[in-house]
């Protein structure tokens, strides 16, 4: 898979969707309008937004194209869009028709998403994010970002089985970093920047390089009692991460 394979899909898709709903503008955002994309390995993130809610027709021809897309084009493998209905893009909390996870499901464009594409978000049809987006307000960002640590990240460290598993080893110090970094700083920041940021706030360097290995190259395969150990070692070092930055002190992660 080459650049031109990426950019391939996204004008094929561009022109596809165009012709399903009346579509006002697609931005991309996430690590291909950040600067930090790896082909092959980064998911492609993008909005499209619609002049109205996609009905239930609507909904049933996007999924067949996503589904045409990765039927055709390796490179749509990990494409997934929000379709924002022009009338709702103030609203952070909205649902919005999303595909993702090779499914049609429902869920907001967060305050993260927003500020990625006012910040720089690519413009792939119409008009920029800066024209239609309302900026955020005073402290939407950082609210989101503590409620999203608090109820979603802190209680899955509660559940051992998750942290076998790449995805979560790999996003959860990672996410924990970025937030530390947005809640300290104000400012947004890739996964390759997280990478670095990691060792100062107290990952341990060899699960720093196994996140980085996965990103940037090939690591070895694990065996079994390896993944328990690593696993048990990134939820320990996340839970313990997201009680210091709520200011809640520390803990020791324990579930099943």
């Amino acid at each position: 898979m080459t650049a031109t394979a990426t950019d391939h899909v996204l004008k094929r898709f561009v022109a596809d969707v165009r012709q399903l709903v009346p579509t006002v503008a697609v931005w991309a955002h996430g690590s291909l309008a950040l600067g930090d994309f790896q082909e092959g390995r980064s998911d492609l993130d993008l909005i499209a937004v619609v002049e109205s809610p996609p009905d239930a027709a609507q909904r049933e021809r996007l999924a067949g194209l996503h589904q045409r897309l990765l039927d055709e084009e390796p490179a749509a493998a990990e494409l997934h869009c929000s379709y924002m209905p022009g009338e709702a893009l103030a609203d952070a909390e909205a649902d919005h028709v999303t595909w993702a996870h090779a499914m049609i499901q429902e869920r907001p464009v967060t305050p993260v998403t927003r500020r990625e594409l006012l910040d720089g978000g690519l413009t792939l049809h119409g008009p920029p994010p800066g024209q239609l987006l309302p900026p955020l307000a005073p402290g939407q960002l950082e609210d989101y970002i503590r409620r999203d640590l608090r109820e979603y990240w802190l209680p899955a460290t509660d559940k051992a089985r998750l942290w076998l598993q790449d995805i979560w080893v790999d996003l959860g110090p990672l996410v924990l970093a970025r937030a530390s970094v947005t809640l300290r700083d104000g400012r947004l920041i890739t996964k390759g920047e997280a990478l670095t940021e990691l060792p100062a706030i107290g990952a341990p360097a060899d699960l720093v390089q196994d996140i980085r290995e996965r990103r940037y190259a090939d690591p070895l395969p694990l065996s079994d009692a390896e993944r328990v150990r690593r696993g048990e070692r990134a939820r320990a070092f996340v839970r313990d991460g997201i009680l210091i930055t709520l200011g809640t002190g520390t803990g020791t992660a324990s579930g099943t």
